[in-house]
């Protein structure tokens, strides 16, 4: 049987005391969340309120007002704009008596389709179950109203997940839970390794489909020691939230430094704090970098909101303090001169792969703070060492003397205090 198409009114309550200037936007993405789950908007509704409605979330006139609209529009669907309540679930449903979701069931259902790794998998199972939880009646009536299509089984395990009860679900919220942790011991293990190796960590964050796999992938076709296999390359798509897996590469510089970029999941307004909660493991990638490369969609003409609510996000998950590079790709495609750097700020455009270059050099001047330019004479008894400096530092010259091989190079600090006893004149 082939599904039916779903044809959906999204709405929207507008609070006067919040000054929501970015209110418009948020219900055009809404329409952008539903287009990503193949539905049809066919009509918007919004109400200017003080304060939401508790009962129905919209006043009970606009209630009326709705239901006479999705008769008229020959809709199937009715999403709202923000996360609903139980009982505001349960009321919209029997007095609209029709399908109803919210904004939250939207993107779970986004990235329940995106998730690949089983790390991905699991964080989104959890964060199903726990907003299904307190919602298991009203989303009872849903399914009877109607199969198929998005927020109505949830996908995963289908309807005989919402016929467990609550005991089971909670059970299986802590299965998952522990499946989850070991994973997630894992990814702390390798942080910590990465950490003693002293290799700085750059993490690409944004807004979904700002192009942050489009400028990793930039970069490791371009420095990678694999020269940028395909196996190395990450997913890249123009839709949103391509990228729901912490991706880590290794970018190797030609003067032997090295950093790992990590490309983690895009960032929503709204964002639905059981997925934030969930994919805690993930951003924890983001907090423990040195440096963040905050991408941006500059052709996107909502692009200083979309800032915002990527700023806003990073400190709702207690990201303050870690200096940021900003930048604004696809310039290209907004007829700006490129590529152009501005203080902490590059404009660049990452498909035709220009800037590229610019920005790496940006990175460098973050991230290599800790490197002393010297020059050592390494005992020949020592060669040791010398393949070591070889393979860890800039060698700028090699002589070989009486005493031993000279070396002019640049090298981390641990390694110069390391080897300090050779040292013979530092440089500038």
């Amino acid at each position: 049987m082939e599904e039916e198409q779903q044809k959906a009114i999204i709405v929207g309550v507008n609070l006067k005391q919040k000054h929501q200037d970015d209110f418009e936007y948020s219900m055009e993405e809404l329409g952008n969340l539903a287009h990503a789950c193949h539905v049809e908007v066919v009509g918007k509704m919004t109400q200017n309120m003080e304060k939401v409605n508790k009962s129905h979330y919209i006043g009970t006139g606009k209630v009326e007002e709705l239901a006479g609209l999705y008769r008229g529009l020959e809709a199937n669907l009715i999403i709202f704009n923000d996360e609903l309540s139980p009982s505001q679930l349960r009321n919209l449903e029997a007095d609209l008596e029709c399908k109803v979701i919210d904004r939250t069931i939207l993107i779970l259902d986004i990235f329940e389709k995106r998730a690949k790794t089983r790390e991905a998998q699991l964080q989104v199972e959890i964060a199903q179950l726990q907003y299904m939880l307190p919602r298991l009646s009203g989303l009872r009536e849903s399914l009877g109203r109607q199969s198929g299509g998005v927020g109505t089984k949830n996908k995963g395990a289908g309807e005989t997940r919402l016929e467990l009860d609550r005991r089971r679900i909670e059970d299986k919220i802590n299965a998952l839970h522990k499946e989850l942790e070991t994973l997630v011991f894992q990814r702390q293990t390798q942080r910590k390794q990465r950490k003693k190796n002293q290799v700085p960590v750059v993490s690409l964050v944004g807004y979904t489909n700002a192009g942050k796999s489009t400028i990793m992938n930039a970069m490791v076709e371009l420095y990678s020691p694999s020269g940028g296999t395909e196996e190395k390359k990450v997913f890249e798509k123009d839709m949103l939230f391509a990228t729901l897996e912490t991706s880590v590469r290794n970018i190797h510089l030609a003067d032997n430094k090295d950093f790992l970029l990590t490309d983690t999941v895009g960032f929503v307004s709204k964002l639905p704090h059981h997925l934030v909660k969930a994919f805690r493991s993930t951003l924890e990638e983001v907090a423990e970098a040195d440096l963040l490369v905050h991408v941006i969609d500059y052709s996107n003409a909502n692009y200083e909101q979309l800032i915002r609510i990527t700023e806003n996000t990073l400190k709702d998950i207690g990201i303050t303090d870690i200096p940021t590079i900003f930048a604004y790709n696809k310039c290209d495609m907004a007829g700006r001169d490129i590529p152009e750097v501005e203080g902490n700020n590059i404009y660049l455009a990452a498909k035709p792969r220009l800037g590229i270059t610019e920005l790496v050099d940006m990175i460098r001047g973050f991230i290599f703070t800790d490197y002393v330019q010297c020059e050592m004479l390494i005992p020949y008894e020592q060669g040791q060492i010398v393949s070591y400096l070889n393979e860890q530092a800039n060698i700028k010259s090699t002589e070989y003397e009486n005493e031993g091989t000279r070396l002019s190079l640049e090298c981390k600090a641990m390694d110069y205090e390391k080897y300090r006893q050779f040292v013979i004149e530092e440089t500038e």
